[in-house]
């Protein structure tokens, strides 16, 4: 594997056609890194969650991802209304999705508490009025 690997997707808000397409993207990626399918595996559910997120709550995002022979960093960065009470937020069950969003079968208030289960290291960042960054860490273990 190359030293570094970067790549960045946008994702639009209310496009739930789309949502999914970045983390499945990048499931392709780590498959063909041969990058062991328990990290894939969690790697992509957080990013999925976030991914969705961005969907159901902001206006725009972007996710970058940054992997290197250490770990995967994926960071997910979106203008939107902001997280108030980010322990609120990180709750299970709690959740700020309007009635349309539910209607579809998101917004159950799992996406956060999710994101962090599967990730390695986890931060969030929030601005009321202004957006969200969340940073997921996944550290690629050494396989003997």
């Amino acid at each position: 594997m190359a030293e570094r690997m970067q790549f960045e997707y946008n994702v639009d808000g209310g496009n739930f056609t789309r949502a999914g397409f970045a983390s499945s993207e990048i499931k392709k990626i780590l498959k063909k890194l041969n990058v062991d399918i328990g990290i894939i595996k969690r790697t992509v559910v957080a990013t999925y969650e976030g991914e969705v997120n961005i969907v159901a709550h902001a206006y725009s995002g972007t996710i970058y991802v940054d992997i290197d022979t250490e770990r995967i960093r994926i960071t997910l960065k979106d203008e939107g209304p902001g997280i108030p009470d980010i322990d609120q937020a990180m709750e299970e069950g709690y959740s700020t999705a309007s009635s349309q969003v539910r209607e579809m079968g998101f917004g159950a208030g799992m996406g956060l508490p999710n994101m962090k289960k599967n990730a390695d290291e986890m931060q969030i960042s929030s601005e009321v009025d202004k957006g969200t960054e969340v940073e997921i860490v996944m550290f690629l273990h050494n396989k003997e």
